[in-house]
């Protein structure tokens, strides 16, 4: 009998189906470094595929972390997340990690994440980043032309990791 997934307990169940039609989707592989002494990936390294995906995201829309942090002074910071575990993914496992935006405000974005083994859900999460000032860390309003951008639809990293 399949194990039901539980909500977590301090926040709000994370959605299955993202309704969005722009979503980023960018593959991973599993290796030796991300798992764990039984081959199954240690449930953190879950939150580095969903950071990755969002980088790529944000190069697939032009930007680029170290400049905007160099030349506009602005960084993208966690603020909240939300994540459930529902099945392992193992080593030398080909992951489809996806990523759309659920929520905008004037200086955040909710990314809604999911990973996936083939049509196998792993993962979700619900995760809130914020765009601050490289200086002082305090919240500033997200870039124009990335707000723009959002508009556009994406272009999704279709190579496969090898």
């Amino acid at each position: 009998m399949p194990i039901a997934a539980v909500p977590a307990i301090h926040s709000p169940a994370v959605e299955h189906a993202v309704t969005d039609p722009f979503i980023f989707r960018w593959h991973v592989r599993v290796y030796f470094e991300d798992t764990d002494a039984a081959g199954i990936v240690y449930y953190a390294n879950y939150l580095k595929f969903f950071e990755r995906c969002r980088t790529e995201w944000l190069r697939s829309l032009g930007f680029d972390q170290r400049e905007l942090a160099q030349r506009e002074r602005l960084q993208f910071v966690v603020a909240d997340l939300a994540a459930q575990y529902r099945r392992p993914a193992r080593l030398d496992d080909l992951l489809l990690i996806d990523a759309a935006i659920a929520e905008q405000a004037r200086s955040w974005l909710v990314f809604r994440q999911h990973a996936h083994r083939g049509d196998e859900l792993l993962a979700t999460a619900r995760v809130k980043v914020a765009c601050v000032d490289a200086g002082r860390l305090t919240p500033v309003r997200l870039p124009p032309l990335l707000l723009e951008r959002l508009t556009a639809p994406l272009a999704s990293a279709n190579t496969r990791a090898r």
